[in-house]
């Protein structure tokens, strides 16, 4: 029997002139504006060089542009709510300006950050903490009526990789995302705007990641989107011996795979390729030409 993307139902996704809805799996393009990020920190050190940038990715294949102000690579320093703000805001606001029907997510995992993302123009809040490290996040997610990201993390980037120790890493990250599902309902956030992250290279060994991205049908039956975010992370390093800069093969492998066991998102840094190399594999798997 033939391998095929599951039939995934649409994601609907705020806009300016309500809901649109997207048929999966969909694209995320990742726009670092940090100087510090693991694999294109320093790249955009400007406003107008950050939003032509996520204008190129979307021009390439992106369906949403996610743009984060703080690193959270293995060991990564924090920063303060101001400098996050200063720099995803403006950027937010200008790629919104220049394209207002764009979703665009603000990759934070504080409230102020995330409120400044939503005022500029943002629709979706990624939070790699799943809202645990500033709780206000619920209700304010509650009260914008945005979509919610929450991933798989335990302690923070910065000490995350002595945290590695499992006894079934599939059952453990479902039931502990079943958990902050629960919390973000119970703070007003409405179910169908929930989508949930596996937390690909966090917390986790190669392995574990491996054994997630093979189970992610099993993380479906929580009943939200699952957005799998492996492009370019070390274990793609690991199994290949490539370094960071010369891993797109790997990780359109990782995405592919993802979307065939039911990743509703990629997050990607390269939407083009994976873009075309999703489109060849869903008309063979269809036996479309």
């Amino acid at each position: 029997m033939s391998a095929s993307f599951p039939n995934l139902r649409e994601i609907k996704i705020p806009g300016p002139s309500g809901d649109r809805a997207f048929r999966p799996p969909l694209v995320m393009g990742i726009l670092n504006v940090t100087p510090d990020s693991f694999s294109d920190g320093g790249k955009h050190v400007s406003t107008d060089a950050a939003a032509s940038a996520g204008e190129a990715m979307l021009e390439d294949g992106a369906d949403i542009i996610d743009i984060g102000g703080e690193s959270t690579r293995p060991g990564a320093a924090p920063v303060t709510v101001k400098q996050e703000i200063a720099r995803t805001a403006p950027v937010i606001a200008a790629l919104h300006e220049r394209l207002p029907h764009t979703p665009i997510s603000i990759d934070t995992m504080k409230a102020k950050v995330a409120r400044a993302a939503l005022d500029a123009g943002a629709s979706i809040v990624n939070d790699v903490s799943a809202a645990s490290h500033d709780a206000a996040i619920l209700p304010l997610c509650a009260e914008r009526d945005c979509v919610l990201i929450l991933m798989h993390m335990r302690g923070t980037p910065r000490d995350m990789q002595a945290q590695t120790d499992y006894d079934d890493v599939v059952n453990e990250v479902r039931d502990y995302l079943a958990g902050r599902i629960d919390a973000a309902v119970q703070a007003g956030v409405r179910r169908e705007r929930i989508w949930i992250d596996p937390g690909f290279g966090f917390a986790k060994l190669p392995q574990h990641n491996c054994e997630l991205v093979n189970a992610l049908d099993q993380l479906s039956g929580l009943g939200c989107p699952i957005l799998l975010g492996a492009s370019r992370k070390s274990t793609l390093g690991h199994l290949t011996g490539r370094p960071v800069s010369d891993r797109e093969p790997e990780s359109l492998a990782a995405g592919l795979i993802g979307a065939l066991k039911g990743a509703s998102v990629l997050r990607v840094h390269e939407p083009g390729p994976m873009r075309r190399a999703l489109t060849v594999a869903q008309a063979m798997t269809r036996g479309e030409g």
